[in-house]
């Protein structure tokens, strides 16, 4: 399966690594040209390539949005029409600042994403845990310390192809229901930032719902 990245900063960077450690195959994109990360491909996420986005885009089964949630309006819905994107992007304006767009709505933030992006499918996942979190929790099918990553979506084919990638990298994937669901999954939501097995990830869910 062919992923595409769109964001080479930390958080793209480790998600490249561990996808194309697990076997997929990658292309990463930035706001500059491919020459620009192109040695930071081959040093910190080996297999996967520096690519123009359209380019990266192309043939991909999945595109992950992995820039910083105050660059996302200056991206081309146009780029994303026809696919599954991945938006892993949070709205945290105590650490990002304030964004009008999203501060004036109720809804949750992927969903605002999914509203611009209406010609593509948008699965919120990867949000609710760190780079660095999503670097070292990683783990193989069926291992006892496996870390749960939530995922939410109105489209059930395109859900379950996410988690299918979730998996593959090395987290249990766990289905949240619509894309609504997904703003438990928000900052300072009951399991951000928390690295929690299934049972935990659930039992922090049911202490929210109680």
């Amino acid at each position: 399966m062919k992923i595409a990245i769109l964001g080479a900063g930390h958080v793209g960077t480790v998600v490249a690594r561990l996808a194309a450690a697990a076997g997929f195959e990658v292309a990463v994109a930035a706001s500059g040209g491919p020459e620009e990360i192109a040695l930071t491909m081959q040093v910190l996420a080996p297999g996967a390539e520096a690519r123009w986005a359209a380019d990266a885009v192309a043939g991909a089964a999945i595109v992950v949005l992995a820039i910083p949630l105050h660059r996302f309006e200056r991206l081309d819905p146009d780029l994303l029409a026809g696919k599954v994107v991945v938006d892993m992007m949070n709205y945290w304006p105590a650490v990002n600042g304030h964004l009008g767009s999203f501060d004036s709505s109720a809804l949750g933030s992927s969903e605002i994403v999914a509203r611009r992006l209406s010609r593509a499918t948008v699965v919120k996942t990867l949000n609710h845990l760190g780079y660095h979190q999503l670097d070292e929790e990683s783990r193989p099918a069926g291992a006892h310390d496996r870390r749960a990553l939530a995922l939410a979506g109105d489209d059930p084919v395109a859900v379950e192809l996410v988690a299918n990638f979730i998996d593959g990298i090395g987290f249990d994937p766990i289905r949240l229901g619509s894309l609504q669901a997904g703003r438990v999954l928000e900052p300072d939501g009951p399991v951000f930032g928390r690295p929690l097995s299934r049972a935990e990830f659930d039992e922090a869910l049911g202490a929210v719902a109680a």
